[in-house]
């Protein structure tokens, strides 16, 4: 029998019988990974300082993992900032830009937020901005081997994902700043053309929020030793110790005091991704993931991906948008009272929670595929999208 459009009756719309064993599909903070439980944090350093050495053995366990479970190349340093993966990235660009141009390239929330830093507060001169608008990607080719080069991997407002690593040249003379919050043990990294890479735990890991982690290559190394910025850098910021780089970071000490509970919250998920298979599980996970919320898209007549070139469209944030007439001809206000009304329902029921677009990118859904979402909730949770659209659709 072929399959027909899961179009949403107007009259008549009992509940589905399936929920979600888990409705928690937030973008960030994400759930936390299968067989969580307070447990996890009872060898936590607690009220000790983050200089005592149990708490130095800590922090530099969860660099060490991280450095294994991402597979890096063993000349590649890893720190833990202060900030969430926002702190790890204005870390990287206050302290490394300006020694070249610099080519940045936004088309998300936090890929503006670069443009912003790089242009509006270190007003640099030799400045070139690429932007995209929202469900779509800037041309990369754009970029000069010969400039630094600013991006997202993967934003996670706009469902819109970089197709590769072709367009940065193996023998490029600048560096590449990676924002990869939401792609780091979900997607696919080439390491030979990454030179910094930040992401934050309350993405793809199901960590605690207000932590980043902060990878550098040797040539980004070396960029710290040759070269000093002349604007001020706040210390929370500072990677250099003197005119050289601060090496410290990479062993364990930290710019200001972590939370220890959320770094033992840290270690467990890690220990977690290792004990189920590493990186590969992972990111078949997410695959897992994606296929079992795109089969419900391909058949729904009332939204669609908000990217439309599959090529470049997320498979970890999912962002949809209206399609059907009657909401794909709307105000956009009356499209943001839409997904109001369809969270609300949604959360009263306990069937999908956080399914919001958000509050900066266009109104719609937008659904986490992560590794530490499982695929039967996703399947599970199209029925009820359907249902609540019905519902939300009647009462608007």
């Amino acid at each position: 029998m072929a399959d027909t459009p899961n179009a949403p009756a107007k009259t008549n719309n009992p509940k589905p019988m399936l929920k979600p064993a888990d409705p928690r599909f937030s973008c960030g903070p994400v759930k936390k990974h299968p067989g969580w439980s307070f447990d996890a944090l009872r060898d936590a350093q607690l009220s000790r300082t983050h200089r005592a050495g149990a708490a130095v053995a800590k922090i530099t366990e969860a660099l060490d993992r991280t450095h294994a479970l991402l597979g890096l190349p063993e000349d590649y340093r890893v720190a833990l900032m202060p900030g969430s993966d926002t702190g790890a990235m204005e870390a990287a660009i206050w302290s490394l830009l300006g020694a070249r141009g610099t080519d940045v390239f936004g088309w998300d929330v936090f890929g503006s937020r670069w443009i912003v830093d790089t242009r509006d507060e270190l007003k640099l001169k030799d400045l070139r901005v690429f932007k995209a608008a929202a469900g779509e990607i800037p041309d990369l080719s754009q970029y000069d081997g010969t400039r630094d080069a600013v991006f997202t991997y993967n934003g996670t407002a706009a469902g819109v994902r970089i197709p590769d690593f072709d367009w940065i040249p193996a023998d490029r003379e600048g560096l590449t700043i990676c924002d990869a919050t939401s792609a780091a043990f979900a997607l696919e990294i080439d390491w030979s053309k990454i030179d910094v890479l930040t992401f934050s735990w309350q993405k793809c890991m199901g960590g605690e929020a207000q932590h980043g982690m902060l990878i550098m290559g040797p040539r980004a190394i070396e960029r710290l030793n040759s070269y000093k910025p002349d604007w001020p850098i706040p210390n929370v910021l500072q990677m250099h110790a003197g005119d050289k780089a601060d090496m410290k970071l990479y062993e364990g000490s930290t710019l200001n005091t972590p939370s220890l509970m959320c770094v033992e919250d840290y270690l467990a998920a890690l220990k977690w991704a290792s004990k189920i298979g590493g990186l590969p599980a992972l990111q078949q996970r997410c695959r897992d993931n994606f296929a079992s919320l795109d089969a419900w898209v391909q058949k729904s007549a009332w939204v669609e991906y908000l990217c439309e070139d599959e090529s470049v469209r997320s498979p970890v944030s999912v962002t949809l948008k209206y399609s059907a007439p009657e909401m794909a001809n709307a105000s956009t206000e009356e499209q943001w009272a839409m997904t109001a009304r369809i969270s609300a329902l949604l959360e009263q029921e306990n069937a999908g929670l956080d399914i919001s677009m958000h509050r900066a990118s266009v109104p719609g859904i937008r659904i986490w595929c992560g590794p530490t979402v499982d695929s039967d909730d996703l399947a599970a949770l199209g029925p009820w999208l359907d249902w609540a659209y019905a519902e939300a659709l009647d009462a608007g």
